[in-house]
């Protein structure tokens, strides 16, 4: 059984600031918190995530195989009631949001089933949604 969650802190590097702020507020629907001059925090679906900016970086992404898929690594996301899943993947799809792994389901009749969606955000962050049709199989093996 998943207890309640406290809430992660998590800080990412963003190039280009503005263009990062208006895509966690307006296209990922995050409430804007405290800010600076070259910093935001947002609430990320009940936890702190905060861009800060960074100059752009040339490193190249890095992917793993997962269900036969190209998983970007590293990533960072939420875990989302199934309902939820739903509602937000067709949100994003009607802002245009060109995901990098469409929303499927992955380990379809296996232990650990979920459906899952990869996209970048404008820095070239890499995010994750997913969800479980039993909560309960999250740290299942």
């Amino acid at each position: 059984m998943i207890s309640k969650i406290s809430p992660f802190h998590i800080a990412i590097p963003v190039h280009n600031l503005e263009d990062c702020r208006l895509f966690y507020r307006d296209v990922l629907n995050c409430e804007e918190g405290r800010s600076s001059d070259h910093w935001f925090d947002f609430n990320f679906f009940g936890h702190q995530l905060v861009i800060h900016y960074k100059p752009k970086s040339e490193e190249v992404v890095h992917t793993n195989s997962v269900d036969g898929k190209s998983v970007p690594v590293p990533h960072y996301g939420v875990v989302l009631d199934w309902d939820k899943f739903q509602e937000f993947s067709a949100h994003l799809k009607s802002k245009n949001i060109e995901f990098v792994i469409e929303p499927y389901i992955r380990f379809e009749g296996l232990v650990g089933e979920q459906t899952t969606m990869f996209f970048y955000d404008p820095a070239g962050n890499a995010l994750e949604f997913k969800a479980f049709k039993d909560r309960n199989q999250l740290f299942a093996k």
